[in-house]
């Protein structure tokens, strides 16, 4: 029997407690560490030698950047590790741009614990797990300021300063509807 080394960094300490507990009955998992610390996580998975690591997409004030680019600086620092995105933030922009960024699997928080089980073994045996696209529209690469505003709408600004922070008026912000969308669909932006 393989034994797997997952590392979870999540900003909701309920969920990850509960995360835990749901994942205790599956002998295959060694060891489950739970993080809401971001500055030290290379550091923190070569020394308990994750093989898997759960990350969220918004990580509040756990982070000023977003799961995201934190699973590229991860992947640039240990790249045979496997990064499956575990987040309620199931957008396609998100699983896309997740995708390029080279994480092996993008699922929404509210996964039965069997099929999450299950997606961390297909992780670990080298396969990916991301959720089927076949009636979703093609995304097109982004450009840089649709990702900016993305990692701001992912760290819960409202949209006057997401406006201000990047020097372009509301209308101008308006342009960008599709990042709008997902904007008033997460929440984030109260005034969208």
């Amino acid at each position: 029997m393989f034994l797997i080394n997952i590392l979870l960094v999540d900003d909701h300490a309920l969920f990850a407690k509960s995360l835990a507990i749901a994942l205790e009955e599956y002998a295959e998992i060694e060891h489950f560490i739970i993080s809401q610390e971001t500055d030290d996580l290379p550091d923190l998975a070569t020394r308990e030698n994750i093989d898997i690591v759960l990350m969220d997409i918004h990580l509040g004030k756990a982070s000023k950047n977003d799961g995201l680019m934190i699973a590229r600086s991860l992947l640039k620092a240990i790249p045979h590790l496997k990064i499956i995105m575990l987040t309620g933030y199931d957008l396609p922009v998100y699983r896309h741009e997740a995708k390029k960024a080279g994480v092996s699997g993008f699922l929404n928080k509210n996964i039965n614990p069997d099929k999450l089980f299950d997606s961390l073994l297909a992780v670990y045996q080298e396969r990916s797990c991301f959720p089927s696209e076949e009636k979703e529209p093609v995304i097109e690469d982004l450009t840089r300021t649709e990702k900016n505003i993305l990692q701001l709408i992912a760290i819960g600004k409202k949209r006057k300063d997401i406006a201000k922070e990047l020097y372009i008026s509301e209308r101008t912000l308006s342009n960008h509807s599709p990042l709008l969308s997902i904007c008033s669909i997460s929440g984030s932006c109260t005034s969208c």
